[in-house]
């Protein structure tokens, strides 16, 4: 009889895992996702022939084996041959794993990458440039303050570096930090940079800072590259993108999973785990149509789930293990998704902007039709994603979606970016426990990974399951290390946990 893996969720992590096992070993994955797609977060909204990719997902990654395991699923358009794509003067070539012409539907599209910053009704290059068109949006006088405060920042920087706002202000000097970090990123969290622990940073923007910028801009000028493990990828101009975003990939995974003997069965939450001598031994499923449960026994367990939540059904004895859990902060994500006629001038050609307008809560705009011209509908429309940060049961989130929706189009206008009589169509999506945040009894992680840590058959992976801001190469990453640990019979689970913190490694959003 085959050995079982239950998987909950059906995300990149999910996912990835069960394909592997399917690819590596005899165990039958089940999946068992509590919506009604696959992806996550890396889902694709459908919405009238629009469509929605919530957070934007650029298919780059800093590991090969992610880059190779995702043109395997989806080939590269007009790839007869080997594929060089260009990451910012760095060439890196890949060997499509067959033909797929341009016009087939099921393939990844290179796509050229611009996000910038808005800001005082102008547009900054994001990571910020030091060019003419930067000095000129800023005004000289205050490009020479923020030269200032960044020379001060480097002399004499911030020991010991505890905080987010300690980590922004040695890289980029505080005046920097207050005018292009400090409101954004208190958008994202709720919470003062102050009260965030520099690992954030750490994870998210990594080498990034002013003398990584200026080293781009000299390698840019004298058209010099880079080796492949010094370009940080918040620098690249290039991406691969499914041609109907990044949810194709997964619903492509799922379809060999199903193909291959594996089950990923929809709409169906874990609600129980029962756990004896260290080891999950069977998991209880409940149907969310009928409310209907069932115990699938199992000999292994991959949990994507938030971890307050399976420490919850774990019911361990230690009341401190289980208290941290239970107050691990969370932060929740809302996307407006607009069609409009046209917006107030040119369209811009950005991915996705950084709003930084401190007069309005929202934290930043996709122009989906900059992704990939697929995912709009009516290509005489411009489709937009507004992205909001909140929590799950405030103002925000509670508001009815035709009022928020004429909030959003309210915020957009007053910015100046659309008319909101141009507004053709919208609609909502909210998204719970989007984003694990780093602060509160996030502190006291460590004792609930040893926790986790001691179940033998219990590999927690995943964004949510880790309760890290992983990207889905992370979380991929994650699933491999756990695959790997369940196939070596190692109790060393170290490495699944090493994914995500080294700094020659992150792709960046």
């Amino acid at each position: 009889m085959r050995p079982v893996a239950v998987i909950a969720g059906a995300g990149p992590a999910g996912l990835t895992a069960a394909l592997e096992l399917l690819r590596r070993s005899d165990y039958l994955p089940l999946v068992f996702e509590r919506d009604s797609q696959v992806g996550g977060i890396s889902k694709t909204v459908n919405y009238r022939g629009n469509r929605m990719d919530l957070g934007g997902h650029r298919f780059f990654s800093k590991s090969d084996w992610v880059m190779n395991w995702w043109q395997d699923i989806l080939p590269v358009a007009d790839a007869a041959e080997p594929v060089t794509i260009n990451y910012h003067n760095q060439n890196r070539e890949f060997i499509p794993a067959r033909r797929a012409a341009s016009s087939d539907e099921n393939v990844m599209l290179l796509r050229p990458r611009l996000s910038r910053i808005y800001y005082r009704r102008r547009f900054f290059d994001y990571p910020l440039k030091l060019s003419p068109a930067t000095f000129s949006n800023l005004g000289w006088s205050e490009a020479a303050r923020l030269g200032v405060s960044y020379a001060r920042a480097r002399a004499f920087p911030r020991r010991p570096e505890h905080t987010l706002e300690d980590f922004f202000v040695n890289r980029f000097g505080e005046r920097l930090y207050r005018t292009f970090f400090k409101d954004y990123t208190e958008k994202v969290w709720g919470v003062p940079c102050a009260e965030i622990s520099a690992e954030w940073g750490a994870q998210r923007v990594k080498g990034l800072s002013i003398t990584s910028a200026v080293a781009h801009a000299v390698r840019s000028a004298l058209g010099r590259g880079a080796s492949g493990r010094q370009v940080e990828t918040s620098l690249i101009e290039q991406f691969l993108y499914p041609r109907l975003g990044p949810g194709q990939m997964w619903e492509e995974v799922t379809r060999r999973i199903r193909a291959q003997g594996g089950h990923v069965t929809l709409d169906h939450s874990v609600v129980a785990l029962d756990v004896d001598a260290s080891q999950v031994r069977r998991v209880c499923v409940r149907d969310r149509a009928s409310g209907e449960s069932r115990w699938v026994a199992c000999d292994a367990f991959f949990s994507t789930m938030p971890v307050r939540q399976l420490v919850e059904q774990l019911q361990p004895d230690d009341e401190e293990i289980a208290r941290i859990a239970s107050l691990l902060p969370y932060r929740d994500f809302m996307t407006a998704g607009l069609v409009v006629r046209r917006m107030s001038g040119a369209t811009p050609r950005d991915n996705w902007i950084y709003v930084q307008e401190p007069e309005v809560k929202l934290g930043r705009l996709q122009i989906f039709n900059n992704w990939c011209p697929d995912l709009v509908a009516d290509p005489d429309t411009v489709s937009l994603g507004l992205e909001y940060f909140c929590r799950e049961g405030d103002d925000l989130w509670s508001m009815p979606d035709d009022a928020f929706l004429g909030f959003a189009a309210a915020e957009l206008e007053t910015i100046g970016l659309i008319r909101r009589a141009d507004v053709l169509d919208g609609t909502v999506v909210r998204v719970p426990k989007a984003y694990p945040a780093y602060f509160g009894e996030y502190r006291h992680m460590s004792r609930v990974r040893g926790y986790l840590s001691s179940i033998a058959n219990l590999f927690p992976i995943g964004r949510n399951g880790m309760h890290r801001y992983n990207n889905q190469d992370h979380s991929m990453l994650a699933a491999r290390a756990a695959v790997d640990c369940l196939l070596d019979g190692s109790s060393d689970k170290s490495a699944i946990w090493a994914v995500n913190t080294e700094d020659d490694y992150h792709e960046g959003s």
